[in-house]
């Protein structure tokens, strides 16, 4: 009997991606795994551990134009890899921007299985920076090529429930063919309040739009909180006393994390109050908190998060934009720190991979394979 092969598309996403590389590494412990992903610089293919590994260049630096070119050049790459590739199924971390349908025509037409990994809410991700009314009519279409492509997909896998349940009422995708893998976490550490610093930290890239977000810290400040930002400095906290920590590897992030007294988890990506990816969002920056075994403070919009948040009891929701009543709530927090770490302590498992959601994703992949 023929081993199944899996093409796994990473698009523009990096060999070490933490959502796409945990997939190919699961994938490889079942099939044969041939895995293409972005560089900036031109790197030679190789296999190693079952895994074949594609790298395709894409710098995406310069004026748009050049962007747009190269782009074009990039989608073709791909969509040649998936009607050339010998594999039985494709599994998508995201689509050819300039040819978002093709890869699906071209394996359904050869009678192959999709996989498709929604990483984001892609009507309103897609193109995001488009000003209304651009922006709206985008939306229009992107829905209309969203729900062909999950009509030609056997399976789709959602990052959190709010996401798939939408899209499922606006589609009519049929549930039976959906499946949510969250980004988990890949260690924890149990809370220690022994070793905890009074300091309120923001993992990740930062994000513009954090008005009031930097007037809740300062506020924080003053009742003598320090500030970390972990991962990448930013001009934004220019003006708020802070500590930066450049990237570190992940083990040594986590370690930071678990440092801090409160994860604040509150952005605004593109300004939008309606957007979906920051309001069903459930990023890295989330479950490393908990799984690091510090209390999150998110902001109340975000649904899924405040979900988690409220029903588990492992943080704190806030409108940053009441700075007093936030500020309260915080201090509040303060008071019963120790039943909050209790709770992480009790559901922190939920927030990490391990064997058993490993196995309950391949034996999803499974499923539509037979």
């Amino acid at each position: 009997m023929t081993a199944v092969k899996i093409l796994v598309i990473g698009y523009m996403h990096s060999r070490d991606d933490k959502r796409v590389f945990r997939t190919v590494r699961a994938l490889s412990k079942r099939w044969k795994v041939i895995y293409q992903y972005r560089t900036k610089e031109s790197e030679s293919g190789f296999e190693e551990r079952g895994i074949e590994y594609i790298p395709l260049k894409c710098e995406n630096t310069g004026s748009v134009l050049r962007k747009l070119s190269e782009r074009r050049i990039f989608d073709e790459k791909i969509c040649h890899l998936v009607e050339r590739e010998d594999y039985d199924v494709l599994y998508l971390h995201h689509f050819p921007a300039t040819k978002p349908l093709k890869p699906f025509l071209i394996t359904k037409k050869q009678g192959k299985k999709i996989i498709y990994d929604i990483h984001e809410y892609h009507p309103q991700n897609f193109l995001n920076v488009l000003p209304r009314p651009l922006s709206d009519l985008k939306e229009f279409f992107m829905w209309r090529i969203f729900k062909k492509q999950l009509e030609l997909s056997d399976l789709c896998i959602f990052v959190s429930e709010e996401t798939r349940d939408e899209i499922v009422a606006k589609t009519g995708l049929a549930p039976s063919k959906t499946f949510v893998v969250p980004n988990y976490a890949s260690l924890k550490i149990e809370p220690d309040s022994g070793r905890k610093r009074k300091e309120i930290i923001m993992v990740g890239k930062t994000q513009r739009n954090l008005t009031y977000e930097k007037k809740l810290i300062k506020a924080l400040i003053e009742k003598g909180f320090s500030f970390r930002v972990i991962g990448m400095e930013s001009k934004v906290f220019s003006d708020v006393p802070h500590t930066y920590t450049s990237f570190l590897p992940y083990e040594k992030m986590m370690e930071e994390i678990s440092k801090g007294m409160f994860s604040l988890v509150s952005y605004s990506t593109i300004g939008r109050e309606d957007y979906k990816n920051d309001l069903y969002a459930l990023p890295h920056k989330f479950y490393d908190s908990i799984a690091a075994g510090t209390p999150v403070v998110v902001k109340k919009s975000f649904v899924s998060m405040a979900r988690l948040v409220k029903e588990l009891e492992i943080g704190v929701v806030i409108d940053p934009s009441n700075t007093e009543d936030s500020l309260r709530k915080i201090e509040d927090a303060c008071q019963r720190y120790e039943r909050i770490l209790e709770n992480i302590k009790k559901h922190q498992n939920l927030f990490v991979w391990d064997e058993r959601k490993e196995e309950e994703f391949l034996k999803k992949i499974a499923e539509v394979i037979e």
